[in-house]
């Protein structure tokens, strides 16, 4: 009986708790999700008139939820610079691809996993998740004030929040603010990073947000643009610096976009003249790419699409910056390192997510500012990337979910 009677106190005594969540993506709904499973008393705080924006964006491409790979390979497409080693595999832990997967099935929404280990509801839509998301919270209590966008906070017990609600202003009292804004990617969603110098101002130090999972930019010739923009470069190993990626590229006016590109962005920003090195054929060798120009006559150049097979896109790569020595050894050499000189990433509003954030030293192990007591961040607002694929989205929804539990442990 004493068991007991300790906790129903340790319940009542979160129930009095508030908690302020804002943000209402991936990260704060899940968080908020959390708390208010566990008794608390909990409002999410959206600065547009609606929450899950950035998720219903994300769903045009089918919503890719997870990633069904082998865990141990999971928990290394995370990174950040100066991040806690082993947070990842901590925190992944704690809300596995399968646990996401299996909280999906509680909503009604099945999944599925394609061939490439992608994860995606079975209806590949978004809205009809978040419909049920938004359902649930309200069933359990949480309340949702929109058009609410933060502008400062007042340390204290508790503490005080304060907002913008057009023209005017609103302070609101809280135990516990969980902030899960996101990056600065996808604007338009409410993701406009406007919350930097709010907490710079608080004294956090933030990393300066950057374009991630995006394109890059190059000077194509006219001639190359005229003949294959808008072709993909298929089954390619993507080299910047020691890094490489396998995937595909799009070319387009401006330059390069795909899943390749996208993987190799940490590497590239830290370049001074970015520069990408593709093997257009890399089942084979430099060996056997020249041997099978040895006994060619004429045009070498244009025997080499014929002979290895190239699309126009990736010829029109090959022929792009090819040197003036043209015999079957160099001609293998350039097929198999053939560079493409950036001048930097796309414009951030254009990115699928962004770099920088909330460095990982002004937060303690369970993602609590060590400035700010009680003052918890979750999602893309902290300073770690990781690749498409499903990966982001779990990433936000494993931190939301560890927020979300951090303060109701009894």
């Amino acid at each position: 009986m004493r068991h007991v009677q300790g906790h129903d106190q340790s319940r009542h005594s979160l129930m009095s708790k508030k908690i302020a969540v804002i943000g209402g993506g991936p990260a704060g709904l899940r968080a908020a999700e959390v708390a208010a499973i566990a008794g608390a008393s909990v409002t999410v705080f959206e600065a547009k008139p609606s929450v899950g924006r950035k998720l219903l964006v994300a769903g045009r491409g089918g919503l890719n939820l997870t990633h069904g790979e082998d865990f141990s390979s999971f928990i290394t497409r995370y990174s950040g610079p100066d991040q806690p080693p082993e947070f990842w595999e901590k925190v992944l832990s704690a809300f596995t691809p399968s646990d996401l997967r299996d909280w999906a099935a509680g909503l009604g929404i099945e999944t599925f996993q394609q061939r490439t280990g992608r994860i995606y509801p079975r209806e590949m839509k978004a809205a009809p998740l978040l419909r049920r998301w938004v359902e649930c919270l309200r069933g359990l209590g949480v309340s949702f004030e929109m058009n609410h966008r933060w502008c400062g906070l007042v340390p204290g017990n508790p503490h005080q929040v304060e907002f913008r609600i057009h023209d005017e202003s609103r302070t609101f009292t809280a135990d516990v603010v969980i902030l899960a804004m996101g990056g600065a990617s996808w604007p338009i969603t409410g993701s406009d990073g406007g919350w930097v110098s709010t907490l710079q101002g608080l004294g956090i130090k933030v990393n300066p947000l950057a374009p991630a999972n995006c394109g890059w930019e190059t000077k194509w010739s006219p001639q190359l643009l005229a003949a294959v923009e808008g072709q993909p470069l298929k089954n390619l190993v993507v080299r910047a610096g020691a890094t490489e990626a396998k995937g595909e590229l799009m070319i387009t006016a401006y330059g390069l976009e795909g899943g390749a590109i996208y993987q190799l962005g940490a590497v590239l920003r830290d370049m001074p003249q970015p520069v990408l090195h593709l093997d257009l054929k890399p089942t084979f060798t430099e060996a056997q790419l020249a041997q099978k120009l040895e006994s060619s006559r004429g045009n070498l150049v244009e025997t080499c699409k014929r002979l290895w097979k190239l699309s126009d896109a990736a010829h029109a790569i090959f022929r792009e910056n090819l040197s003036a020595d043209e015999n079957p050894d160099s001609l293998a050499r350039h097929a198999k390192n053939c560079p493409v000189h950036l001048t930097g990433p796309r414009p951030i509003e254009e990115a699928i997510s962004s770099a920088g954030g909330v460095c990982w030293s002004e937060l303690d192990e369970k993602l609590m500012l060590r400035r700010l007591p009680g003052v918890y961040v979750a999602g893309e607002m902290i300073d770690w990337e990781a690749p498409t694929g499903g990966y982001l989205m779990q990433g936000c929804f494993a931190t939301g979910t560890m927020v979300g539990r951090c303060f109701t442990a009894v």
